[in-house]
């Protein structure tokens, strides 16, 4: 949360998060594909609504560009290994 001040209080402005529909709706991908690389690790959840449906949040939207640039010269597999060594974990 951003919290934001003001001289009688401060407001807590939540991040927003984004249901798989809606990242379908603003990306070139399916749903089966945002569903496919959130399992490989490529991309992940920031939450999970009371109904069990994934949530994700505005970070999302960057990974997705950067697996469609990289998707040009190389495979899911090393696209996987690229984000692990980023992050700092490791590829299974």
């Amino acid at each position: 949360m951003i919290a934001v001040d003001h001289p009688k209080k401060a407001i807590n402005i939540p991040k927003k998060l984004y249901r798989i529909g809606e990242v379908v709706d603003f990306t070139p991908f399916t749903r089966q594909t945002i569903h496919n690389y959130t399992v490989m690790g490529l991309i992940k959840e920031a939450s999970w609504t009371q109904g069990g449906h994934r949530l994700y949040d505005e970070e999302v939207f960057e990974r997705l560009s950067m697996i469609l640039e990289l998707r040009k010269t190389k495979t899911l597999a090393q696209i996987r290994e690229i984000f692990a060594a980023e992050d700092g974990s490791l590829a299974s």
